[in-house]
C-alpha cells in the first residue's frame, strides 16, 4: 500500500499515542505537576483513562493502526501530547528538541520506542534549535508550515529545511505574542487541515501571508466560532479528508464543519485534552497515511 507521511489530511494509517495510565501515572503525580504545568485544572485520573482508551478505540475503528509509548517516570504529565517530540516527512522520523523545560526527555523517550517499532529516524533538532510538532502541518506534500513561536525557533527551522530536503517548501508563520510563553500556543492552536482544499481555523491571530498562501492554495477555511477557542475548537485531526475528530463542547464549530461537508465525530476530552489545552492532534503523532 503506498503511503506518504507528507500529509496531515489523507486516511491515517498508523499513529502514535500515549495513553492517559502511561503519561499521567496515578492522582498523585497529576496532582504535583498540573499547576506548574499550566493545565487549567488536576485532571482526574480515572476519567482520563476512560476518556483516553475510549480515544485509542475511536482511532482504531478508522483503521489506524496504534502504537502506544510506554510509562516512563522520568517524563512529565505533558507526555500525553505525543505529537511534539516528532515529525514526520518521507525520508523518516525528525526528533524535535522541546522549547518547553520539563519536555525535554520525550524525544528520546520517542527514539528508544521508534528503534523498537524499526521506524526510520531522519534526523533530530540539536544544539540551541527548539522545534515542537505541534508548531508544524502539512499544508500540501511540498509545503510544510513551521511557526515561528515561544516552542519553536530559528535555528530549529534552519535546522528542519536540511532534514527534509530541498523538495519541501518550509514556510515560516511568525506567531504573535497571544498569552505569552506560558501558553500552550502551537501553530495547530489555529490552524487544522482537513483535506487538500479545506481547513478549520481561527483568523484573528493567524499572520495574513500565511492566510493568504492557504487561500492562494485552494484552501476554504472554515472559522471556528470565537468563544470555543478556549474548547480547542481549532484542534481537529483529520483521519481521512473532511472526516475529523473534535473534542466534544464546540457545537458552533462542528456544525459549520458539516455545513463545509465534513463527517465530525466528536470526543470525550475534558481530562486528556481541554485541561492541558491539547486537543486530538496534540494527542497523536501519525506516521503514516494512505496515498
Amino acid at each position: 500500500m503506498p503511503v506518504t507521511f507528507q500529509s496531515d489530511v489523507a486516511p491515517l494509517c498508523r499513529v502514535i499515542v500515549k495513553p492517559a495510565a502511561n503519561a499521567f501515572l496515578d492522582q498523585s503525580r497529576l496532582g504535583a505537576e498540573w499547576r506548574a504545568l499550566n493545565f487549567t485544572a488536576e485532571p482526574d485520573f480515572t476519567r482520563a483513562r476512560t476518556e483516553s482508551d475510549a480515544f485509542i478505540a475511536l482511532l482504531r475503528k478508522f483503521g489506524a493502526e496504534v502504537l502506544t509509548l510506554p510509562r516512563d517516570d522520568a517524563q512529565s504529565i505533558d507526555s500525553i501530547y505525543a505529537r511534539d517530540a516528532g515529525i514526520v516527512c518521507d525520508r523518516g522520523l525528525i526528533l524535535c528538541s522541546m522549547g518547553k523545560e520539563n519536555r525535554r526527555a520525550e524525544p528520546a523517550a520517542l527514539r528508544r520506542a521508534a528503534e523498537a517499532w524499526g521506524i526510520p529516524i531522519a534526523g533530530e533538532i540539536t544544539g540551541a534549535g527548539r522545534l515542537e510538532g505541534g508548531d508544524v502541518a502539512w499544508v500540501d506534500r511540498h509545503t510544510l508550515a513551521v511557526a515561528r513561536a515561544y516552542r519553536t525557533n530559528d535555528e530549529g527551522m534552519r535546522q528542519l529545511r536540511a532534514l527534509v530536503g530541498p523538495e519541501v517548501e518550509v514556510v515560516p508563520v511568525p506567531l504573535p505574542h497571544f498569552r505569552g510563553p506560558s501558553d500552550v500556543f502551537h501553530l495547530m492552536s489555529i490552524y487544522s487541515p482537513l483535506a487538500d482544499d479545506l481547513a478549520l481555523v481561527h483568523s484573528p491571530p493567524m499572520p495574513i501571508p500565511f492566510r493568504e498562501l492557504l487561500l492562494a492554495k485552494g484552501q476554504r477555511l472554515v472559522e471556528i466560532a470565537p468563544g470555543e477557542y478556549d474548547s480547542l475548537a481549532c484542534n481537529a485531526l483529520a483521519v481521512a479528508p473532511r472526516v475529523c475528530l473534535l473534542a466534544a463542547g464546540n457545537p458552533v464549530t462542528a456544525r459549520r464543519l458539516r455545513e463545509a461537508g465534513c463527517e465530525v465525530h466528536e470526543f470525550a476530552g475534558e481530562e486528556i485534552a481541554r485541561k492541558g489545552g491539547g486537543g486530538p492532534t496534540c494527542l497523536t503523532r501519525p506516521l503514516g497515511r494512505k496515498l
